[in-house]
């Protein structure tokens, strides 16, 4: 029996039943309840490492004769004892006269995470296998983000003798830390928790610390969670997905998952937050049984009875089940992490649950039509969720037609998220929604009043963008990518290609109300004056590709279009997620086969891999934009833009150019990678393992272009639908797209 058993004779760990969970959905019906629940990480300074070894958000260091063991500059994760389960940090030090250490627990930060934190108590929990005395214990100092710190305060005021072998929980209020820099330390902001040497003893010591947050103090005299209802089990190749009714209790701190490969011996695995109910369990290997039960707990450790029992088995699956199941569990993230009111996609999860994304809304949306085909959702749900996603829209902040990058997805008003020139319009994201927007047009286009609705919903909003607008001027070759009525054309942003913005100009032709010029597919997007070219050497930091037309060759492959070596992976998929590029060209290429090179160059840089990172290679590719360790950087196949971070929707959102290669990257990634990388979503967005990182967060963006490009592969279903558009074809003509014969395509090369 694992040492985490000891978490049982925790004072506060009573098991009992109170009442009865609701039925599912009922976090839509007791919205206090789902705010009150929202507030994890409000909270939150530790509750588990997603990866095993060393702790990421941490940092040590030692001064002889005392001694810290650390992992690579870092705290070692524990993964035999702990209180939340799967692991907890480990500290353990010597402490000797004339020496020193400290070990510092960073706030995990991840977009759109809350920049404060609410409380007015420090807490953790703490376990040792041998004894140790309170005034022997380390002492601990604070930190903020604005360069505050407290002095190191003596835990031993607030804390008895650590028994070995039990966990204890230590309560430190925030008064009782003295500031001591110049600037007064703020505890809302909350950066680093600092523990220090404390008594120069010369023993040997050892702490398990696990479950660190601010709060506020405790209340007594509330009832336990009731027990979670409805469990179910999903067994895939390598894993088990788990799902339940959400419970509705304000109070609500995690659900802890329970195991057994035995059907007898449950040991708790992992906890999952409360807006979330459904939790995977990677167990690695196909044809192997796990039994499930879970249990749900409140913030004052009061925990409810168990669940009812449920079981799955992995079995090996083929290469279509494989690609259905990552399509699904992609899909997943724009219907069960859609906003409630809204019904659009969140930016990321977790993350700010108000901040509503158009651009990956419009993305989201083209899945939410390959989840409805693929039966994921029923039809009738589908129509709804669009009609909801209509609705919204057509009430939303609109300046001149055109949607912000952000909107409240409560009140469908505009959020300057990316400053305060962000509140206006922004084209290039409205133009990804309208992209999908137009693609559910075709598909919801049946005979009952909610499809009805949802085309002529969808028409109304197509016919109403001002495209012609942010033009800026009758004589301009260029469209704007944003407009503010409080700061006008402030950004002064030109949308000029090769990036990912080609869908805003073919929509812009392509308008039956507002619609511009087809000349400016040239003097705009392919333009080759020298305003142009400036733009492009000044991102891509190289005249290769400057005059929209490139002709180099990379690895032995040749780029037709493309700044460099072709840019990060998104530049091949935003824009071509409804728009088909197959058996078409303009005057410069055909931008599938030209897409297909781009992704053939990114992956041949992965196995040269110049950088020398562990995972890169015929299997680890797919340089796109994404978070990495130290934040948001677009990734792509040059060293300098290249930090070790590789992100899955970079080669499986290519999945329709190189579908065996993709094929072959999302085993790897699922298969190798799958214990840290999959989710209750997916993939994760990104992972680094030099740094032994692997993102927070689920991203908006990233989600849906696999699910959307695999079904591209798969069916042509999206593609199919955009392009059915009465206007689309009509545009192609304009524009000077040709038929591409594959004699044609024989002749050039």
């Amino acid at each position: 029996m694992k040492s985490t058993t000891n978490r049982i004779a925790a004072d506060k760990l009573t098991c009992w039943q109170s009442f009865c969970c609701l039925l599912a959905g009922a976090l839509l019906l007791f919205p206090a309840f789902a705010d009150a629940q929202s507030n994890y990480y409000k909270h939150l300074l530790f509750d588990n490492s997603l990866t095993p070894g060393r702790y990421f958000h941490s940092e040590g260091k030692a001064s002889e004769p005392s001694r810290l063991s650390l992992d690579k500059g870092k705290l070692p994760v524990e993964t035999k004892t702990f209180f939340t389960a799967p692991n907890a940090l480990r500290l353990q030090w010597q402490s000797a006269q004339h020496g020193g250490w400290e070990a510092a627990l960073h706030l995990e930060r991840f977009r759109n995470r809350a920049a404060t934190l609410d409380g007015d108590t420090l807490y953790f929990w703490c376990f040792s296998p041998k004894a140790i005395p309170a005034s022997h214990l380390p002492r601990i100092e604070l930190k903020d983000s604005d360069g505050g710190f407290t002095a190191p305060l003596n835990i031993e005021r607030f804390a008895s003798d650590i028994p070995a072998g039990r966990w204890v929980h230590l309560k430190l209020p925030l008064r009782s830390f003295a500031n001591a820099s110049l600037t007064p330390f703020n505890s809302r902001k909350l950066q680093t928790i600092y523990f220090l040497q404390g008594i120069a003893d010369g023993a040997e010591h050892a702490l398990v610390v696990d479950e660190v947050k601010l709060d506020f103090a405790d209340t007594s005299g509330k009832s336990p969670p009731a027990a979670p209802q409805a469990l179910r089990a999903r067994g895939f190749e390598r894993h088990v997905e788990l799902s339940w009714q959400p419970n509705t209790e304000a109070d609500l701190q995690r659900y802890i998952i329970y195991r057994s490969l035995d059907g007898t011996d449950y040991q708790p695995i992992g906890i999952q937050q409360p807006r979330l109910h459904r939790y995977t369990d990677f167990l690695g290997e196909p044809n192997r049984k796990a039994f499930y039960k879970i249990k749900a707990s409140n913030r004052d450790y009061l925990e409810s009875d168990f669940s009812e029992i449920t079981s799955a088995s992995t079995r090996t699956l083929s290469d279509d089940e494989l690609l259905t199941m990552v399509q699904e569990a992609n899909f997943r993230y724009y219907w069960d992490g859609a906003h409630p009111n809204a019904g659009m996609a969140l930016e990321n999860i977790p993350g700010d649950e108000n901040i509503v994304a158009t651009g990956a809304s419009g993305f989201g949306i083209m899945a939410l039509v390959v989840g409805t085909e693929r039966g994921f959702v029923t039809r009738a749900d589908g129509a709804g969720r669009m009609l909801k996603i209509v609705e919204f829209l057509s009430k939303a902040d609109r300046f001149h037609g055109v949607w912000p990058h952000f909107l409240d997805g409560r009140t469908g008003k505009a959020l300057p998220v990316f400053g305060k020139y962000d509140g206006g319009g922004d084209l290039v994201e409205t133009a990804f929604l309208m992209q999908g927007l137009l693609a559910a047009r075709q598909y919801f286009k049946g005979g009952d009043e909610i499809e009805r609705r949802v085309h002529s919903g969808i028409t109304e909003l197509w016919r109403t963008v001002e495209w012609d607008w942010y033009r800026r001027s009758e004589n301009s070759d260029f469209l704007f990518w944003h407009w503010s009525p409080n700061y006008a054309w402030h950004l002064n942003h030109k949308l000029i290609g090769w990036n990912e913005t080609m869908i805003v100009y073919l929509l812009a032709i392509a308008s039956p109300t507002h619609s511009v010029p087809a000349s400016m597919y040239h003097t705009g997007w392919a333009s080759q004056s020298e305003e142009a070219a400036q733009y492009r050497r000044g991102w891509g930091e190289t005249t290769e590709g400057d005059a929209y037309t490139n002709g180099k060759t990379y690895h032995g492959i040749k780029l037709d279009v493309g700044v460099g070596s072709g840019g990060p992976l998104f530049f091949i998929h935003y824009s071509f997620m409804g728009f088909d590029p197959r058996g078409r060209r303009d005057r410069f290429t055909n931008y599938f086969e030209n897409n297909r090179n781009i992704a053939l160059i990114n992956r041949a840089y992965c196995i040269a891999n110049p950088g020398g990172y562990e995972g890169y290679g015929a299997s680890g590719w797919g340089l796109t934009a994404s978070d990495g360790p130290r934040g948001y950087m677009a990734h792509e196949p040059k060293p300098k833009f290249d930090d070790g971070t590789m992100t899955p929707t970079g080669a499986l959102a290519s999945f329709p150019y190189t579908p065996e290669a993709s094929m072959e990257a999302l085993k790897y990634f699922y298969r190798e990678r799958g214990a840290q990388l999959w989710g209750v979503y997916g993939f994760r967005d990104a992972f680094n393992l030099k740094e032994n990182w692997v993102a927070p967060i689920f991203m908006g963006l990233n989600q849906a272009p696999i699910t959307v490009m695999i079904e591209n592969h798969r069916s042509g279903l999206v593609w199919k639908l955009f392009m059915s558009n009465p206007e689309i074809p009509l545009m192609l003509d304009r524009v000077g797209f040709k038929p591409d014969s594959p004699q044609s395509k024989a002749s050039r090369n």
